[in-house]
């Protein structure tokens, strides 16, 4: 196999589905009894039939979170570096057809976010841009990196997919983590949502987290967009391709975020709903698949969903977070890629996380180990 590709052609969006929804009760519980518990147990533990075993599968997966990251929460917070994009992306404000006025940040600008940033007490900081080769490419990112570096122990990124050489070249600059949501792994409807751009070629980013790990970054993040088809399929794909990642790329490590559809300028409708109940079945379930796997909310989320689920298998959140280039000091007032839920501050969550018995972290790690 060369990449996840080949094994992707091998299966049918439409059994796969079927096979999720066809699942028993027993089947569930044949998942919670097993020790070690593989895809088809996964199946189990999205399908409906286990709706009512969600506080069996809570219990279990706080228990499992406990014993390989301990009572601590990983405080991570956007910085979004450019607004400027070459795509069409029907659920984001950023697409290219939408008419607002777009700013990528000088490196004078990107310092005045870096030091509100700073202040709010952040080392750990994901670097966000749209996808705008002309603008944003391999030399900006950089430029950007060896500026914030000093500033930082943790350097993430979520920009368009690179060339494998791309991705080497960006590692010695103090590159740490990559995220790229597949958004959907139902063909059909990533050519629906995607009909212009770079990003409209399906292959292509379904083969990036490939180059990452042939590039051996030090941990990758996965997702899907939820809300533009079936969550149940979407996610056991996910479960699948992550499965595939950490046997052929052992050497990296691996988060997961839950982006839930958010309203953005023009907006766009949920093809299918999610309800909070089936957040916390999803989360609960990965956790269940997969002990060793990060799990990370954001502010889509809304405050008291986040304050519920820091027990239940979360082991990184965002706090005080700006969706636009320049939102914390530079142009607070433009365009936000989606809106926010959660507008309280970091220092906010940090109190919720504390008087929950946890420990908020702000540097997990430092260079010099």
């Amino acid at each position: 196999m060369n990449s996840f590709w080949d094994i992707f052609q091998t299966c049918d969006w439409d059994e796969t589905k079927q096979s999720i929804y066809t699942k028993t009760s027993a089947d569930v519980e044949r998942a919670l009894e097993n020790p070690k518990r593989n895809l088809e147990d996964f199946k189990a533990l999205i399908s409906p039939a286990a709706a009512p075993y969600l506080e069996q599968m809570a219990q279990i997966s706080q228990k499992l979170t406990l014993k390989r990251f301990g009572k601590v929460i990983q405080m991570y917070v956007p910085l979004y570096l450019s607004n400027e994009c070459n795509n069409i992306c029907t659920y984001c404000g950023f697409s290219y057809e939408n008419k607002v006025r777009r700013k990528t940040l000088s490196p004078m600008e990107i310092m005045q976010e870096v030091s509100v940033i700073k202040d709010m007490g952040y080392e750990h900081v994901l670097l966000v841009t749209g996808e705008a080769n002309q603008t944003v490419h391999v030399d900006y990112f950089k430029k950007v990196l060896d500026l914030i570096r000093p500033h930082f122990a943790h350097i993430s990124m979520e920009v368009q997919p690179l060339d494998l050489e791309d991705y080497q070249q960006l590692t010695p600059y103090g590159l740490n983590t990559v995220l790229v949501y597949q958004e959907t792994y139902h063909q059909d409807d990533y050519r629906k949502h995607h009909p212009k751009g770079k990003k409209s070629n399906f292959q292509y980013r379904l083969e990036t987290p490939d180059r990452l790990g042939q590039a051996e970054i030090h941990k990758m993040g996965l997702g899907v967009l939820i809300g533009l088809e079936d969550w149940r399929t979407d996610s056991f794909f996910t479960a699948m391709h992550l499965n595939y990642l950490e046997k052929k790329y052992w050497k990296s490590k691996y988060s997961l975020s839950f982006p839930r559809l958010r309203p953005f300028s023009g907006g766009l409708e949920p093809k299918v709903e999610m309800n909070d109940r089936e957040l916390v079945q999803l989360i609960c379930a990965y956790r269940l698949f997969n002990e060793e796997l990060e799990l990370s909310i954001s502010t889509r989320e809304s405050p008291d969903f986040r304050n519920n689920i820091i027990k239940l298998g979360i082991t990184s959140i965002s706090a005080g977070s700006k969706t636009n280039p320049g939102g914390y000091a530079v142009e607070p007032q433009s365009l936000e890629q989606f809106e926010i839920s959660d507008e309280r501050s970091a220092h906010e969550i940090a109190q919720v996380i504390s008087s929950q018995g946890y420990e908020p972290v702000w540097k997990d790690w430092d260079r010099c180990l």
